[in-house]
């Protein structure tokens, strides 16, 4: 499954995990923006930005910074993100014309790589091992004897194999899944019709389900009322509306299957009509960065800037940001000359951090992403990026994109991986879906019941580690804002050596049923802390000599 997608998000994917006594205990650690509290003063394994602002914060000044989101896409309208989207200072509203000579025309709030100039936009793309998998289907076909291929294409053809094993486990795989959600969809039709049929009622709401009693029903009510509280589903909302989208889950899931066999490329030609095997090929897109259905990235982008001072939803990470929004990341597998591409954009245009809430296993383009994360290197941005929600070790199986940069062997300095954590307790802390590595996992941060905004101006709770980057990269550009002198290196070093690292903690590792200590799933051992990061910044003296202004001037010019 695509790492970038919330793993909550699919209600039906969980009816049977919510009712995991595991899970509901990790719940009872985990109220509403539960991410910006503190372990000593709330008992709860909180960020500590509420404490940060309160007694470090206090008649503090501090300087504006960007902070750019590839995702799929913000709603800029969201009434929590008022004031917090950035706007292209050179470039002018609606004219149809590139003002500021980038390339990108009408990009007021930033760009989107999935869309074509006649204003159509790709929402599902395919995964990227379809896309390798076809690619090199006519050059090896059923060949499995490596004795005879070319010595040269060797590696290429091991590639290969992993390929064609990877798909055919897919191939299974989309057909359970097929297979489950349609017993899920049956199985909530069954609860509906008993439901309403206790209650006499022809629709249901929450309100309605809790007043039929336990021995008429008890089961289906338990079982809905619990979907209900776990994604705070709003109270207008019917289970009949909620069955609709498990259907429309379930016809995502057949249509995946039937993509199977058909080419992943057709529908990127047909829409945005580049070529996505050519780096230099870099004009195209459109400035419509809400488009499609931008749930995640809205999510992403209130965790990190939502406002702390209107009095409404909820609070982010920062007080000082602009959001700029870079629309690269569908339903499927990012392509790396889009993500290489928004690198560059965000940099250009004067981000000074990167959240990057997406990723996949296999790059073909590595080349060109590594080259971008060398750009932003160099020109003093940081990324944060999600480690991944499949519970796996990522010291074993590589992630991309990732700091290692191929042609160097080197370790971008610039770049932080990032694990989900609960609120505790102690035996929970690392949340059950999230990726690790000793090696390869720079540090941990809040990602389950993640509440924050999405579009059409509502709030929900997801969980992942995308919800746990942006909650680092807000913390990155708190101290950037207090600390502007502060190098983007400098940031990474405050952030990784300022951790809450509990002591002799054993937790449970991630996908598996064995207990290991917490310090051994990270590099730094420990979980993201504001108020840590914050008393250690103002402690160093700033490297940062770079004059924003002119710099990105020159780099647009």
């Amino acid at each position: 499954m695509k790492k970038s997608v919330c793993i909550l998000l699919l209600v039906f994917s969980f009816l049977v995990y919510l009712q995991s006594p595991v899970l509901a205990q990790a719940r009872r650690f985990t109220p509403r923006g539960w991410q910006l509290m503190d372990l000593k003063k709330d008992s709860i394994y909180g960020a500590s930005v509420n404490r940060a602002y309160s007694e470090l914060l206090v008649g503090k000044k501090s300087k504006q910074v960007i902070v750019a989101v590839i995702d799929a896409g913000v709603d800029t309208a969201h009434e929590d993100l008022r004031g917090r989207i950035w706007t292209n200072p050179r470039e002018i509203p609606g004219n149809e014309i590139d003002d500021d000579h980038d390339g990108f025309v009408d990009d007021i709030h930033g760009w989107n790589f999935l869309g074509g100039k006649d204003g159509r936009n790709i929402s599902s793309d395919s995964y990227e091992g379809t896309r390798e998998y076809f690619r090199l289907r006519p050059i090896y076909g059923d060949q499995t004897d490596s004795a005879l291929i070319d010595p040269n294409k060797r590696k290429e053809f091991a590639y290969w194999l992993k390929l064609k094993e990877a798909r055919e486990k897919d191939s299974i795989d989309q057909a359970l899944e097929v297979t489950y959600l349609s017993e899920a969809v049956t199985q909530s039709t069954r609860a509906d019709t008993l439901l309403r049929r206790a209650s006499q009622k022809d629709t249901l709401y929450p309100k309605d389900i809790m007043s039929i009693p336990d021995s008429i029903a008890g089961p289906e009510k338990q079982k809905m009322l619990a979907v209900y509280k776990e994604f705070r589903i709003k109270p207008d909302q019917s289970l009949e509306d909620i069955i609709k989208e498990e259907k429309r889950y379930l016809q995502e899931a057949k249509d995946r299957l039937a993509a199977l066999d058909v080419d992943p490329n057709a529908e990127r030609r047909d829409i945005v009509g580049d070529d996505p095997d050519n780096i230099n090929d870099n004009r195209y897109g459109n400035s419509n960065i809400a488009a499609g259905t931008p749930s995640h990235g809205t999510h992403v982008a209130g965790i990190i800037a939502a406002n702390r001072d209107n009095g409404i939803g909820i609070d982010g990470i920062t007080n000082n940001v602009m959001i700029m929004a870079i629309r690269a990341v569908p339903n499927g597998d990012e392509r790396d000359k889009d993500i290489a591409l928004a690198i560059r954009y965000a940099v250009d245009h004067g981000a000074r951090v990167i959240n990057m809430s997406f990723g996949k296993y296999y790059s073909p383009g590595k080349k060109w992403v590594d080259e971008a994360v060398q750009y932003a290197e160099k020109n003093d941005v940081l990324l944060v990026h999600a480690a991944g929600n499949e519970g796996k070790d990522m010291d074993l199986e590589m992630d991309y994109p990732n700091p290692m940069i191929e042609s160097t062997k080197k370790m971008a300095t610039n770049f932080i991986t990032v694990g989900a954590s609960t609120g505790g307790p102690d035996s929970l802390l690392a949340a059950g879906f999230s990726n690790y590595g000793q090696k390869t996992v720079d540090l941990f941060a809040p990602g389950v019941s993640i509440y924050s905004t999405v579009p059409g101006g509502g709030y929900q709770a997801f969980s992942g580690t995308s919800m746990a980057a942006p909650v680092v990269t807000g913390i990155a550009a708190l101290i950037m804002e207090y600390y502007p002198s502060l190098t983007a290196r400098q940031v990474k070093y405050v952030i990784e050596n300022s951790v809450l690292r509990p002591t002799g903690v054993k937790v449970r590792v991630p996908g598996t049923k064995t207990k290991a200590d917490f310090s051994t799933l990270s590099r730094t051992g420990g979980i993201a802390n504001a108020y840590n990061a914050l008393k250690m910044a103002s402690t160093l003296k700033g490297e940062r000599k770079l004059k924003e202004t002119s710099t990105i001037k020159s780099r647009l010019e």
